[in-house]
């Protein structure tokens, strides 16, 4: 009886701390329904989009009275750089690249326009939170082309005789997908859609561990009152493994429970964030019409708006710090000069190890915190990607928009901890998965764009360790070995792929590899990691959530990005709603919630009418 009475009041006192939040101090004005306006024209004048896209940092396009820098102009960097601006704030983003966006980015090659980390996205049906979020930042000017329902494509086994499934989206239709090509599994199926849809509906409390003040948050976790709150909490911290034997032992659909790979095996991930990657593509898959550079094309203006600028070809190399311990801006590398931006608050997408390794002071590193923090988490695994120019449009290659997960089995954990053990030397032949997409067929722009030429994209993951000796060479310099390594992976990934579409076989122009050091190189990332600290089991227990937080033992500098929340464009951009809500010490979700809500309505009723 007593634990019940504690759990109450623990309910009451989140309710009355988000009620403090709310009315003390000021309140800003950031979502409105007025901001959006009907899409434009896609531009696709290449200067007109350089010029937003790709502008060149110089110390007179650095506003003066700045209100906060970002560092990094990924998606976590972009919302919470435009969020700040819609509250009237003026933010600079810098960014080390020579292009904006991130991983959103896309880059050519020989005519071919490839997408480097968003190859599909859900969540974006009619007034869902992800979508209006993104109407925001880009007051409605960023357009996504709904995918077919038949989204996704397993194929477990030997490429010689794989089984093959798949994977529909729909409130109903994915779970009857399943049953169809599991008639004995109905049971199971039906307890994982109702596992998935709990951890969905209670993800919200899973991110209160975020903004509530980490003593609360310790207490409900000393107390055991966390658990007594929501199962969430338990799910999150249960090994996806074993929650799925315990509904199952049919080997293939415990893979197809957790296909969507991180680098992370099953056995040491996360159920909750398994389950939540699974259903954000519950209501369809989506990809952004234009490709996927609109997402930071749309989103820049608004942060120019305010005053801001999103620069780039800016690597920042410290963090400034006073005498007090307070971050005041940082320095950029201008050609041999160091060229310090002041600004009261210092956003950073780089990642928590670049953030706190690299660019804060050695006596700030040695801060028991931030060292005790670090020692919580883990680098992610590195990803291997092969960009591959085909002649022909989609019709004439008979290429689909669905996407195709391949293993060469379905113990999924024992497949990942042996590709992740093997040495450099070992690797070749022993490749067990890959993800194939075709960024050219779910764009309609591409044929108008790039008529006549289609892409496609192989994914897998990568140890940094197997590149390891190239790290202190330059993009290009790196060697022959590097270089028979890279385009050894690549042709057994093409080879591989050739084996589900034969007829591109004469049809491939041009082959493009990217391993963990081009990562570091175009995205920053320390050990070529696209996700960010590690997806492991610990990461998403309830003290490593609270502690991978916005705020940072230095006053006056943040982290934005999946760092903070989870990994993908939807994490990242999580991560942005969490950090602009430190900065303005204001719970943003409450306001977007409020709008979702009143969008819904104003739907259901213009339906009614």
């Amino acid at each position: 009886m007593w634990w019940w009475l504690f759990g109450v009041l623990s309910c009451l006192l989140v309710a009355l701390l988000i009620i403090l939040f709310r009315t003390t101090g000021q309140r800003y004005k950031v979502f409105s329904q007025k901001c959006l306006r009907p899409p434009g024209p896609l531009v696709t004048n290449s200067k007109e989009r350089d010029a937003r896209l790709k502008r060149g940092f110089r110390v007179d396009r650095v506003p003066p009275a700045l209100d906060a820098v970002v560092i990094g102009s990924g998606i976590g960097g972009l919302t919470a750089a435009a969020l700040l601006s819609k509250a009237g704030k003026k933010v600079i983003v810098l960014e080390q690249h020579d292009h904006a966006g991130g991983c959103t980015h896309t880059f050519q090659n020989k005519g071919f326009e490839f997408d480097v980390g968003i190859h599909y996205l859900g969540q974006l049906h009619e007034n869902s939170l992800l979508k209006v979020a993104l109407d925001q930042i880009t007051e409605g000017q960023l357009q996504f082309v709904k995918l077919e329902q038949h989204y996704d494509t397993i194929l477990l086994g030997q490429p010689d005789h794989c089984r093959e499934y798949h994977i529909h989206a729909g409130k109903t239709e994915m779970a009857v997908c399943l049953k169809k090509q599991f008639p004995e599994e109905e049971e199971a199926i039906d307890k994982f859609m109702k596992l998935m849809k709990h951890a969905s509906r209670r993800t919200p409390l899973f991110a209160m561990l975020k903004i509530l003040p980490y003593p609360v948050v310790n207490f409900l976790i000393w107390t055991g009152l966390l658990d007594k709150i929501s199962s969430v909490f338990r799910l999150a911290s249960t090994s996806h493994s074993e929650m799925m034997s315990q509904l199952t032992q049919n080997k293939d659909l415990q893979a197809l429970s957790a296909y969507l790979f991180y680098g992370v095996p099953p056995k040491e991930s996360s159920f909750l964030i398994n389950a939540l990657l699974l259903h954000h593509y519950k209501r369809g898959a989506y990809y952004p019409y234009g490709g996927a550079s609109e997402i930071a094309f749309h989103i820049i203006p608004v942060i120019k708006q305010a005053g801001g600028e999103v620069l780039v070809r800016a690597p920042v190399q410290r963090i400034l710090i006073n005498s007090q311990g307070k971050a005041y801006g940082v320095t950029v590398l201008k050609g041999e000069q160091e060229i310090e931006i002041h600004a009261p608050v210092v956003i950073s997408n780089a990642g928590i190890f670049n953030t706190f390794q690299k660019f804060l002071p050695q006596h700030i590193q040695e801060n028991p915190e931030i060292r005790s923090l670090l020692g919580m988490l883990r680098h992610g695994m590195g990803s291997f990607l092969v960009f591959v120019g085909l002649d022909g449009t989609k019709e004439e290659l008979d290429i689909v928009s669905k996407n195709f997960w391949m293993y060469k089995g379905n113990d999924l954990d024992s497949l990942m901890e042996e590709y992740s053990s093997l040495k450099r030397e070992q690797v070749l032949g022993n490749i067990p998965m890959m993800f194939i997409t075709f960024p050219s067929a779910k764009d309609p722009t591409a044929t108008i764009r790039h008529p006549g030429k289609s892409c496609m994209t192989l994914l897998t993951m990568a140890r940094y360790e197997w590149f390891e000796d190239w790290e202190e060479t330059k993009v290009g310099k790196r060697g022959q070995e590097y270089l028979d390594l890279k385009n050894s992976m690549a042709q057994e990934l093409l080879e591989w792929a050739l084996t589900i579409f034969p007829q591109l076989q004469d049809k491939v122009v041009m082959v493009e590899a990217a391993t963990p050091l081009t990562n570091v190189h175009y995205l920053g990332a320390p050990r070529g990691e696209m996700y960010g600290a590690e997806h492991n089991l610990e990461r998403f227990g309830p003290e490593i959530t609270a502690k991978t937080r916005p705020q940072t033992p230095v006053s006056g500098l943040f982290l934005t990005g999946q760092d903070v929340f989870c990994n993908g464009m939807a994490g990242a951009l999580h991560g942005g709603l969490l950090c602009a809500s430190a900065v303005l010490n204001q719970i943003l979700y409450i306001d977007l919630l409020a709008l979702k809500t009143h969008l819904k309505h104003q739907t259901i009723k213009k339906k009614k009418t």
